[in-house]
């Protein structure tokens, strides 16, 4: 893997990175590299301590790019934790795709549930089906479609399987459809934006990325 995540923020308690696509946020049963612990190395490094504590708050999936906050004080955890089931922070995506819907601005509802490695958008009424929602908006990108897309909920393979449902797969997502290579293990998804409360001086905080690199393509 050539690309590095990249720190966007750090002070006592938090810390924010932009993920590379292709990095996994942790750890998994074949110990491939993650993000989690790398960022334990950058901390091992930094304070001389053994095994200086750090989780993280959310992930993304592997192919996917952008912003994860980790918190490095224990106490803190729960705070911020409780955002994110609270849906009290604020999500933002951008996503490049070769179509678009006719209606380009509006909300995306579907019935959600997760298959094995996949999600599904189901009929209301079925069995362990959640509703999910986003927010879109979206303007042509050379000769492909820009998304600027707002998260309403976080389930498992939301915005891909949503996007692939209206016929706008993301480019590079074959697991949904999409015909086109993106960059090697990525997807034009990414975590573009984060809007959480900080757990101590309880100001809004707002984390970005630079996106150049992601707009690239299509240009």
């Amino acid at each position: 893997m050539t690309e590095q995540p990249i720190i966007i923020y750090e002070d006592d308690v938090l810390l924010v990175c932009n993920k590379p696509a292709g990095l996994m946020v942790e750890p998994d049963r074949n110990n491939f590299p993650n993000l989690l612990q790398w960022v334990k190395q950058y901390l091992k490094e930094k304070t001389l301590e053994k095994t200086p504590y750090v989780q993280h708050l959310h992930r993304l999936d592997r192919p996917v790019s952008g912003v994860v906050l980790f918190t490095k004080k224990k106490e803190y955890l729960r705070n911020l934790s409780e955002q994110f089931a609270q849906r009290s922070v604020s999500k933002y995506y951008i996503a490049l795709t070769l179509d678009s819907p006719k209606i380009k601005s509006g909300m995306l509802e579907h019935w959600h549930r997760k298959e094995k490695k996949k999600a599904v958008l189901v009929p209301e009424g079925t069995e362990y089906a959640e509703k999910v929602k986003l927010e879109y908006e979206i303007k042509p990108h050379g000769t492909y479609y820009l998304w600027d897309i707002k998260l309403h909920t976080g389930k498992y393979h939301q915005i891909r399987a949503q996007l692939a449902s209206i016929g706008c797969p993301i480019i590079g997502d074959e697991t949904y459809g999409s015909t086109l290579n993106y960059k090697p293990n990525a997807i034009a998804l990414h975590a573009a934006k984060l809007i959480i409360q900080h757990p101590v001086s309880k100001q809004q905080m707002v984390f970005e990325t630079k996106q150049d690199d992601f707009l690239k393509l299509g240009l």
